[in-house]
């Protein structure tokens, strides 16, 4: 698996960046099954109980009551105004977001060789923006960050952020590398034709990446960054 890790490592021209877990824990100080909650306590305030199934209603997640209420009501203004309250839920959850270990070092290493970074996900640009904001690394993204519109149909697995990361870089598929941490990730770069590493926390998440198809993942960036450094002692990376 080394020699494997080092030649993407070494063969990535552009990095693209899942957000939340490759970047960051953004809810490690906030109840996502809370969120969902609030999601769903907030549409049955204004009567639409009946938007949502009762399996929906229960759902831990605030992005599967997102894009059911976007199934049925598309580009509407009730899925604008749920986006929203959402992105608010995420702002908040950036002042206890916390680092993923060996991540700012990582980025930043691969940003001295030269590489071309930006950041694809299924979260909000502008939450996005405030963590990176926070960390001082918005200069190592700005402006290459691509997420969540309303226009929810586009969020991954759509390949839409992946795509829109290399034409604004100017990468060819084959010379990018997107580490992601979710099955949505690997269905992404797949379809836009970008070598995938997947970053996992436990073994049910490795599972997950593994059933979608992910043939390389870590569970610490630590020997990325390791293998990278001994690269940069060898040559920049290529332009």
């Amino acid at each position: 698996m080394l020699n494997d890790l080092r030649a993407v490592i070494a063969g990535a021209q552009g990095v693209l960046f899942d957000f939340d877990g490759p970047i960051c824990r953004l809810f490690s100080g906030h109840s996502v099954p809370t969120m969902a909650a609030d999601l769903v306590n907030w549409l049955e305030s204004r009567g639409l109980h009946g938007l949502l199934t009762e399996e929906e209603r229960q759902f831990p997640d605030p992005l599967v009551i997102l894009r059911a209420v976007d199934r049925r009501h598309p580009h509407s203004d009730l899925v604008a105004e749920l986006e929203e309250r959402m992105t608010q839920q995420e702002l908040r959850a950036v002042q206890t977001a916390f680092p993923t270990p060996y991540a700012e070092p990582l980025i930043r290493t691969w940003a001295a060789m030269g590489a071309r970074l930006a950041i694809a996900t299924n979260n909000s640009p502008r939450t996005v923006q405030a963590y990176l904001n926070s960390r001082g690394l918005s200069e190592v993204f700005d402006p290459h960050i691509y997420g969540r519109t309303v226009d929810l149909s586009l969020l991954k697995p759509h390949p839409h952020v992946v795509n829109r990361a290399l034409n604004a870089l100017g990468m060819p598929p084959d010379r990018a590398l997107m580490i992601g941490d979710t099955p949505s990730d690997v269905m992404a770069s797949r379809q836009a034709g970008v070598p995938f590493l997947g970053y996992v926390r436990n073994e049910s998440r490795l599972q997950a990446l593994n059933a979608a198809g992910a043939e390389l993942t870590v569970t610490s960036l630590d020997p990325v960054l390791q293998l990278l450094r001994g690269l940069s002692d060898q040559a920049p990376v290529p332009r």
